[in-house]
C-alpha cells in the first residue's frame, strides 16, 4: 500500500500536473500551428515560387523517371525526398516563429511587481540600518537628517 500512496503524492505534485496540462495543451496548440503553416502559409509560399509543391521534389537513385514521389513510393523505387526535407524545416521555422511570438506576448502580458518601497536607512555614520522614521541611530546615537 506504501507505493501506491507514493504514487499518488508523486502524480499530485504540482510540476507533474502542470506537465501533464503543458503537453495537452501543446497537442492541442500543435494542431492549430499544423493548420496555419499547412492550410495557409505554404499554399501562400508555393505561389511565391511558382506553385511549386515542395513535398513532391525528389531525386530517383535508381535512374528511373517517375512522375510523383507517391509513384516512385509505391513503384518501391529508391529515392531521395530532398523536398519533405525542405517542407519540414520550413514548417520548424515557422512553428517556432509561431511559439516565439506567442511566449513573447505572454511575456508582456505579465507585468513585473513594482519594488517595495524601501523601510530602512543607512545611517551615514556607523553605517548600519536604522528605520526610516528615525531621528537618531540605534548604535550610534548620532542625530539623522
Amino acid at each position: 500500500m506504501g507505493m501506491v500512496k507514493e504514487f499518488k503524492e508523486f502524480i499530485m505534485r504540482g510540476n507533474v500536473m502542470d506537465m501533464a496540462v503543458g503537453v495537452i495543451v501543446g497537442g492541442a496548440f500543435g494542431a492549430i500551428v499544423n493548420s496555419l503553416v499547412n492550410d495557409v502559409i505554404m499554399p501562400v509560399i508555393s505561389l511565391a515560387t511558382g506553385k511549386v509543391d515542395f513535398s513532391n521534389l525528389f531525386v530517383s537513385l535508381d535512374g528511373t523517371k517517375y512522375a510523383t514521389l507517391a509513384e516512385a513510393q509505391e513503384a518501391g523505387g529508391s529515392v531521395f525526398a530532398y523536398g519533405n526535407f525542405i517542407q519540414a524545416v520550413i514548417e520548424f521555422l515557422i512553428i517556432a516563429l509561431c511559439i516565439f511570438l506567442m511566449v513573447k506576448g505572454v511575456n508582456k502580458l505579465r507585468k513585473p511587481e513594482p519594488e517595495a518601497a524601501p523601510t530602512t536607512k543607512v545611517c551615514p555614520f556607523c553605517k548600519n540600518e536604522v528605520p526610516l522614521e528615525a531621528t537618531r541611530c540605534g548604535f550610534c546615537t548620532s542625530e539623522l537628517k
